[in-house]
């Protein structure tokens, strides 16, 4: 343990334990059913416990293949060789205590999480600042941030507003929403009266990450995102990541293991319809055919849950409260694009497997593919090429997906001018708008896991929790909740749930610090 989490722990920051889990039987001690719609991280943790707990459990994914925006899936290139492809680079940061306990069922030593050396930041106007290797824990890892970074420099910490950058060291999961829901992040960001470079190197590539706008996103989800990732947890910036493509790595083995234990996965089903009757919940798929189950959590993505809410008319009824959040929940955060080039060539062998960019238009990230997952190695290596993906996080609407390619292609050669030099031997592109917005007033009708229908649960990274969590993490641990109610209300033993410090370094004393 590093001199700094030990320092930490004497303050509270540690892991922390949400949900002591247990409560009943190993195996539900009755009859017990459940659909999940969804089969991404969120849905799949759900089946997961429920599998293993003798819950009946059928996964409804409506792609061909299983993980949302973790997804893999084979594409052919011209060479006649097949390439898994994937939705974009994911960090599997070490504080995601639920997210690894589920892939741990994938692989109990998680051999297949590789650390990733260094987390760079790119800019065209500034030198190249490193963030991968400050002391893991807080406070020492905040202090070395403020000595180390040549973006902040004494003489500008004096003259920052010191007030308005008290926030981000207390973050309360009640007084932090009261008092900054209704703000955006860009106008917290302007209260700190911070030098340009250090609000772009520091806090602008940070709230990008989240995959919104700083002007479109709430104040306190940022200075909640500022405190799970850096203030209040002790495992630092560091990430790991798959050394193989997540369809390999993850779905397939976490797959085989809810099929062990009894459930069922089914790709290419899309649900139309959740309804209910007398003999409890069925879900209507777009094939004609239908599932009955008395428990479902739905994990789908904002816009397909409101789509999906909006056509059962049974819900109107059920789970008014739920209908109701829909409209402003189901509008998604910007597009983001993802651009995966195979190339002749390769940029210089000192460049980061992963870099986050500053302050470019509309590049965000650059992941070198053929240094990281393995089967990109073995195609690098046979062709003397490269596997480039770029990546932006909140793109202008109704730009096509291979023009934001290029404009990203483009800008990567401002930063490595080497990459100019890259032939594009192929190019995937996409764009999509699926993530979830947190805009500012939106925690007051941000749903939670528990619906106001009995045995109809959510799930994903844009339901909310009662304690720190984010992004993939988010989705697992929603994910396992709801399996937690279902196993609760059936006499199952529930699964423990764990995030970092529950309130910021200042918030002050109060429960579970």
């Amino acid at each position: 343990m590093a001199l700094s989490q030990v320092v930490g722990r004497l303050i509270g920051v540690r892991q922390h334990q949400v949900d002591p889990g247990g409560g009943g039987t190993d195996r539900v001690p009755r009859p017990t059913t459940a659909l999940v719609v969804g089969g991404g991280i969120a849905g799949m943790s759900a089946a997961v416990v429920l599998a293993e707990r003798g819950v009946a459990v059928t996964v409804l994914e409506a792609a061909p293949t299983l993980g949302g925006r973790l997804g893999a899936w084979p594409e052919a290139l011209a060479d006649g060789s097949s390439q898994q492809n994937e939705h974009g680079f994911h960090a599997f940061f070490r504080q995601y205590y639920n997210w690894r306990s589920i892939l741990r069922r994938a692989d109990p030593d998680l051999g297949f999480l590789k650390p990733i050396p260094g987390y760079p930041i790119l800019s065209e106007q500034w030198p190249t600042e490193e963030f991968g290797k400050l002391p893991p824990a807080p406070p020492a890892n905040l202090l070395a941030l403020l000595l180390r970074s040549p973006s902040l420099r004494l003489a500008d910490l004096r003259s920052m507003d010191r007030d308005a950058a008290l926030p981000l060291l207390s973050y309360d999961p009640v007084r932090t929403y009261a008092e900054l829901d209704d703000s955006t992040a860009e106008e917290l960001l302007a209260s700190l009266r911070l030098p340009d470079r250090a609000r772009a190197m520091l806090f602008e590539v940070f709230s990008h990450s989240f995959f919104n706008h700083e002007a479109e996103m709430s104040a306190a989800e940022m200075v909640a995102q500022f405190h799970f990732y850096l203030l209040g947890n002790p495992e630092g910036l560091a990430f790991d990541c798959p050394d193989e493509d997540y369809a390999t790595a993850i779905w397939q083995p976490l797959t085989r293991h809810v099929e062990r234990h009894g459930g069922r996965v089914l790709t290419g089903s899309t649900a139309t319809g959740v309804h209910r009757d007398a003999d409890g919940w069925r879900v209507t798929t777009a094939d004609g055919g239908g599932h009955r189950a008395g428990h479902v959590v739905l994990a789908v993505d904002p816009p397909a849950l409101a789509a999906l809410v909006r056509a059962s008319p049974d819900l109107t009824e059920r789970a008014p409260e739920l209908v109701a959040r829909m409209p402003a929940f189901g509008t998604p955060g910007p597009p983001y694009a993802v651009a995966r080039y195979w190339c002749d060539g390769d940029v210089a062998a000192g460049r980061a497997v992963f870099s986050g960019v500053s302050r470019q238009a509309t590049l965000d990230s650059v992941t070198l593919y053929h240094r990281l997952e393995n089967e990109s190695r073995r195609w690098a290596r046979q062709t003397g090429g490269s596997v480039v993906e770029l990546h932006a996080y909140a793109c202008g609407p109704g730009v096509p997906a291979e023009e934001l390619a290029e404009r990203m292609r483009r800008e990567l050669v401002t930063l490595w001018p080497e990459a100019a030099g890259l032939r594009v031997r192929e190019l995937r592109a996409r764009v999509q708008a699926q993530a979830p917005a947190f805009s500012p007033g939106s925690h007051a009708w941000r749903p939670g896991v528990r619906t106001d229908a009995t045995g109809l649960y959510l799930a994903g990274d844009g339901i909310a929790t009662d304690f720190p969590s984010a992004l993939m993490e988010r989705s697992a641990a929603t994910g396992i909740i709801a399996a937690n109610h279902i196993l609760r209300a059936e006499g199952g033993a529930a699964e423990p749930v764990h995030s970092v410090r529950p309130r910021g370094l200042l918030a002050g004393r109060g429960t579970g610090t």
